[in-house]
């Protein structure tokens, strides 16, 4: 049925009725309600498991052995403690809610919603160890029994939602549960969509169909996987005939007139009304919207580290990190800096111009792995692999990170970070903010020992598009556990030299 309908609008055929459409693609008002009842059978799913989980948490605690922990124990009985479980129950659902985990996404998305899942149990059980510290309820609240039922309702609603989600996979279930998407103008975005679409058997959108801009022109030609019409004006019989969740507005290029109308259109068939504003390249996780006097701003306003209290973390984790590696640091300076002017006099430490954040400069410390006439001709260059410069102990240098150390002391100093993008020599970066896309972005943050880039071999004479766009990726998405896990993988991968 879809077919005839397909080929009636696009040859300008008389339409069948509306109903009869969305029956034969499955869109009835009761399928419709489907969406909102499965998310309702998840949210009383989780409060059943969540309810069980607190409840064998208490059993755990004061049923078995584990009673003899703490002087209340031995009186505690389930009467005592029907006031902190239902109170358990209905603030971890809250939190869950918080989350947006029952929206319909989140029904067809297992693993990020795993994820989620999993840290409203961390936030949960954290909040209810407060509550034990700063409120003096009784009978008192048992830190162990937060800590089990953190542990429980975390296990129990991943089984469960794991469950669920199997369910939901079924494609009778599933296909009524993706958000059918229409295309206004296709592009280099809207392409990629449909990648990762067709990618990702679990995405929560279809992509149904596209129709050009009003001036009837595509910036890209669609792929022959997507039925395309190509008459903007069938717009609104499309959204009556095929009835999509969302229209999408891919092609920037449309003027106002359309906009507004193409809006109204969408508020009048309660359509939900998108756009891609494909003017934002880059660092699309800071991308909010704002008013500034009651007029609506859209622009990349807050990334991880414009906040504070992230800044602050950073900064301590990068003191405690730079006074450990300084003290553990000092034995390998000692002895391969002795190594060093043994085979080539002269000072053992290199000092290099460096730009760090907000491109101030700064002089960069490192253990000399080269000859001190490597740059006698004033010609400033990358190192390379094998570089004949090189002194015999330079290799071993650069290939253990040991020439990077004393850079604990530009830590300390705060010019860089544990782990940031690295930072580059002005005379060779000098003109890349306008050759290469986005380069200058790596400069809104300290430049670090170690980064992203470096760990996934980036290193030296590399790809700097490649390198550059590692950095923006840590940029957009750090957090404490990715600096850890960068710092780690530092000391574990045994990459090439510098």
């Amino acid at each position: 049925m879809l077919e005839t309908t397909y080929r009636a609008i696009s040859t300008g055929a008389t339409l069948p009725s509306v109903a009869a459409n969305r029956n034969d693609v499955g869109l009835t008002d009761e399928s419709r309600q489907l969406p909102h009842r499965m998310a309702f059978v998840c949210f009383a799913g989780d409060a059943v498991v969540v309810l069980a989980c607190l409840l064998a948490a208490f059993w755990l605690r004061f049923g078995t052995g584990l009673r003899q922990f703490g002087v209340e124990a031995p009186r505690i009985t389930l009467a005592n403690y029907y006031s902190y479980i239902i109170c358990g129950v209905v603030s971890l659902l809250l939190v869950m809610a918080q989350k947006q985990l029952y929206g319909r996404n989140c029904l067809l998305d297992l693993h990020s919603t795993l994820k989620q899942v999993c840290a409203a149990c961390l936030v949960w059980g954290i909040g209810f160890i407060g509550l034990s510290l700063f409120f003096k309820t009784q009978p008192p609240l048992s830190r162990v029994y937060v800590v089990l039922a953190t542990g429980t309702a975390m296990t129990g609603l991943y089984i469960w939602r794991h469950l669920f989600y199997r369910f939901l996979r079924q494609e009778s279930i599933a296909g009524k549960l993706r958000q059918r998407v229409l295309v206004v103008g296709w592009t280099a975005y809207a392409q990629r969509l449909k990648e990762i679409i067709e990618n990702d058997p679990s995405h929560p959108y279809e992509l149904v169909c596209c129709v050009p801009s009003p001036e009837g022109t595509f910036q890209q030609e669609p792929p022959p996987g997507v039925q395309r019409f190509d008459s903007y004006q069938e717009i609104r019989r499309l959204v009556d005939t095929l009835a999509p969740d969302i229209v999408l507005v891919a092609d920037l290029n449309v003027s106002a007139k359309h906009w507004e109308a193409l809006a109204s259109i969408c508020e009048e068939e309660l359509i939900q009304f998108k756009v891609v504003p494909s003017f934002f390249s880059i660092l699309i996780s800071g991308l909010k919207s704002e008013a500034i006097s009651g007029i609506p701003i859209l622009g990349v306003s807050r990334l991880p580290l414009d906040c504070m209290f992230n800044k602050l973390i950073k900064r301590l984790v990068d003191i405690a990190g730079a006074m450990v590696g300084l003290v553990l640091s000092a034995p390998l300076i000692a002895i391969f800096g002795l190594i060093v002017y043994l085979e080539s006099p002269g000072p053992i430490f290199y000092r290099q111009r460096r730009l760090g954040r907000n491109g101030r400069a700064f002089d960069m410390v490192k253990i000399r792995s080269m000859r001190l006439d490597a740059e006698k001709d004033g010609k400033v260059g990358w190192s390379k692999k094998d570089d004949p410069r090189r002194l015999r102990i330079g290799a071993f240098l650069r290939k253990w990170n040991i020439d990077e150390v004393p850079q604990f002391w530009n830590v300390l100093k705060g010019e860089m970070s544990l782990v940031g993008p690295r930072p580059e020599r002005p005379e060779l970066i000098r003109n890349f903010k306008c050759e290469i896309p986005h380069y200058n972005m790596r400069h809104t943050v300290k430049p670090g020992i170690t980064g992203w880039a470096q760990v996934n071999g980036l290193r030296g004479d590399t790809d700097l598009t490649e390198r550059i766009s590692y950095d923006l990726y840590y940029i957009e998405h750090w957090n404490l556990v990715f600096d850890l896990q960068t710092m780690l993988l530092t000391f574990c991968k045994n990459k090439n030299a510098h």
